[in-house]
């Protein structure tokens, strides 16, 4: 997921670099989106990981 976060950020990079504004805006939101994701799903299973070990 970290991935997919990181390749609509850099489409937005691009968008933004060729003047695509609404692209841009529309790639990057996607991309915060899925890292607040990813980064929720981390901490989770991490705490998950320390619950179920004895």
């Amino acid at each position: 997921m970290l991935h997919y976060a990181v390749v609509f950020f850099v489409i937005a990079l691009i968008a933004a670099l060729f003047g695509f504004g609404g692209i841009a805006a529309g790639a990057a939101g996607i991309a915060k989106i899925l890292f607040f994701v990813f980064v929720i799903m981390a901490i989770a299973t991490f705490l998950f990981g320390l619950i179920r070990k004895p």
